[in-house]
């Protein structure tokens, strides 16, 4: 795979030398909150047709989804995670691509999750990855966002590399410009963690 620079490159190398550990700690969907698993089950199990877990990490969730009934897919830019979500999760299809480059068919998709993967994302390349979403999914097909709540666009040192906040405000107007209506929101502190945040958000 050639070199790659910028965000995706930092990303990939910070993932890549902490995979293992990562999947340890993260890897299995007992270890998810319980109200993350009913957001998610319930978003999903809405939709009907194609799923893209995008950013899967150790593919937990893209087996949640598959487990549910759904066609679901996961992708991920650090080649680590997609070897142990195949060998964990042997019959869910997985691979090595990010957000912006994965090849997806315009209006492809009928939904797309997208649980925690865009918070390294920079404030100026974030509108450019949710532009990518809302072309792969087809008109009415539905976003489910996971983040960080806080200050719009303020970095934080991340375990692994520098993330970003966003308020549920500031995430809705750039899901609007990119051409998503915005359906419901829900936020939350969890115990020991950094306040949460998720949107659901459907392709107008």
């Amino acid at each position: 795979m050639p070199e790659n620079t910028g965000s995706d490159g930092r990303i990939r190398e910070g993932y890549s030398a902490r995979a293992g550990e990562y999947a340890e700690l993260f890897g299995d969907i007992d270890q998810m909150d319980a109200g993350d698993r009913e957001r998610i089950a319930n978003w999903a199990d809405g939709i009907d047709g194609r799923l893209l877990d995008a950013g899967c990490g150790p593919g937990h969730w893209t087996a949640f989804l598959a487990a549910r009934g759904h066609a679901a897919e996961g992708i991920d830019l650090v080649p680590e995670f997609i070897s142990l979500a195949t060998a964990r999760y042997p019959g869910v299809p997985y691979r090595v691509a990010s957000l912006a480059e994965a090849d997806l068919e315009e209006g492809s998709l009928r939904g797309v999750l997208a649980w925690y993967s865009l918070i390294h994302a920079s404030p100026g390349e974030l509108p450019s990855l949710l532009a990518a979403v809302r072309s792969a999914l087809e008109d009415g097909g539905a976003l489910l966002l996971g983040f960080f709540d806080g200050p719009d666009g303020e970095p934080f040192p991340h375990a692994v590399t520098t993330a970003h906040y966003w308020s549920v405000d500031g995430m809705s107007a750039l899901l609007e410009e990119a051409g998503f209506s915005v359906i419901d929101s829900e936020t939350r502190v969890p115990t020991r963690a950094r306040p949460h945040a998720s949107i659901s958000a459907v392709a107008v």
